[in-house]
């Protein structure tokens, strides 16, 4: 091999504290990208559902780029997996579908995926009703039902012209397979009225034409619904049927070349993989999980690697028996503890390197418990303290979105929360869930008093 830099992040699969998990850039998949680093700052202290429960917390150690994107949109291409979130498809029939880490601990590469139609439903459980539903996070087309998640954006983006039903569900929408279902209540039904908000624990069901006025009949507020969707794996000639299973997938992104398969070094052809270039990749064996970026700066003597070159590499030098290559060139990133490490990233007119924006990554965590402050509860009235606008969010945590702007000396009224999550602790301050006038949201605990404090 010529002679490289490479960095290489090492996690035991073994260790119970740690975990891998998928960021987006900027949070939403409706938007550009973001560099790697933005994105480890995104979601360090931001809280996951590791371990199938909400409120532990990611301390981001090591996160990478991940696949490639569209340049003129900043949406990552092949699907996305975030925190138990199917939050992107995967494509029909296209061999190689990415990477995959479940909540079992396992991992396996994903070879050519299918989604059936009448797999992918929302059933309306106290009225017997299914209903199939066309995609999750797209644009909604005419007479079309689709599914927005919170890491689509902070609403739903659409117009007026159709029924969007808030749904607040128990467990993330992962994918989960028939007879198991994501539960969840219908809290609000809205009709004519588009650009939804989505909270981070809701999905919106959205559809319009023919298709908005069947759910505008099945959907009541209060009651409950139950989505699955499966997806059919096959390997990568999309014919043999795989023994794999999607369902309980934690975090996964797109994939290309996949260089090593059950210890055997893949035959390359494609030109891509010929030439010496800065490289990402994700490697793995049965006890580690390896992240791989290789520079490219000739004037730091770097050569860059070809994808069998890397193959060798994490097969002889590390012990890996598969891996797969994300986006590499300027795109190549690696940040450790919140600082990019490598210098494989684009350059300034000086020759400074500046980290490339992209629209996805991988992170290495440590998952840190659960906490939560007891000094509120349900019903009691609260007063902002601030001098000025307190933000109302989304979700627990500054990486979600405002939903309002709330006054100083506004009273409002601390909410239950279906899965006891009140007081949560994320992103450097405990959360509420607190009723301003027709706003509802979550509210850091620092803006607020007890409304008869002193």
């Amino acid at each position: 091999m010529d002679p490289n830099h490479l960095y290489v992040a090492r996690m035991d699969r073994l260790n119970p504290q740690v975990t891998l998990e998928s960021a987006i850039g900027q949070g939403k998949l409706s938007a550009g990208g973001e560099t790697a680093s933005g994105m480890a700052s995104r979601y360090d202290q931001a809280i996951n559902f590791w371990g199938e429960n909400w409120g532990g917390r990611n301390q981001v150690v090591v996160a990478i780029n991940g696949y490639f994107y569209n340049t003129d949109t900043g949406v990552p291409l092949r699907g996305q997996i975030q925190s138990g979130w199917y939050a992107k498809r995967f494509d029909d029939r296209q061999s190689g579908s990415g990477f995959v880490w479940k909540l079992d601990r396992s991992a396996f590469v994903g070879g050519c995926v299918v989604h059936r139609p009448n797999k992918q439903t929302v059933s309306f459980l106290d009225q017997d009703e299914d209903l199939a539903y066309d995609g999750i996070n797209i644009p909604r087309g005419e007479n079309s039902f689709i599914i927005y998640t919170p890491q689509f954006d902070a609403t739903t983006l659409t117009d007026d012209e159709g029924v969007e039903v808030a749904v607040e569900l128990s467990r993330p929408m992962m994918v989960l397979s028939l007879p198991e279902m994501i539960n969840g209540i219908i809290r609000e039904v809205r009709s004519g009225k588009g650009s939804t908000p989505i909270p981070f624990d809701h999905v919106v069901l959205s559809a319009n034409g023919r298709a908005g006025e069947i759910l505008k009949k099945s959907a009541v507020v209060g009651e409950q619904v139950g989505i699955t969707q499966e997806i059919k794996h096959f390997e990568p000639d999309c014919q043999t049927a795989s023994m794999l299973s999607w369902d309980k997938s934690y975090a996964s992104i797109g994939a290309s070349f996949n260089f090593l398969r059950d210890g055997q070094v893949q035959k390359m052809d494609d030109l891509g993989a010929l030439f010496h270039n800065a490289r990402t990749a994700i490697a793995y064996n049965d006890r580690y999980i390896y992240f791989v970026v290789v520079d490219d700066r000739e004037q730091f003597g770097n050569q860059g690697m070809s994808i069998v070159e890397l193959a060798f590499f994490a097969k002889d030098y590390l012990g890996a028996t598969w891996g797969v290559a994300e986006d590499g060139g300027g795109s190549s990133t690696m940040v450790i503890n919140g600082v990019a490490v490598n210098k494989s990233g684009s350059v300034d007119a000086s020759g400074e390197d500046i980290e490339r924006a992209v629209a996805n990554g991988m992170m290495m965590v440590v998952v840190l418990p659960k906490e939560q402050s007891n000094l509120y509860h349900p019903g009691d009235q609260v007063i902002t303290v601030s001098t000025q606008q307190s933000p109302l969010r989304l979700g627990p945590g500054t990486n979600y979105a405002i939903l309002a702007g709330v006054e100083p000396g506004s009273v409002g009224t601390i909410q239950e929360h279906r899965n006891g999550f009140n007081g949560v602790y994320a992103k450097g301050s405990y959360w509420w869930r607190v009723i301003f006038g027709e706003s509802i949201g979550w509210i850091a605990e620092e803006n607020l008093l007890p409304q008869n404090s002193p």
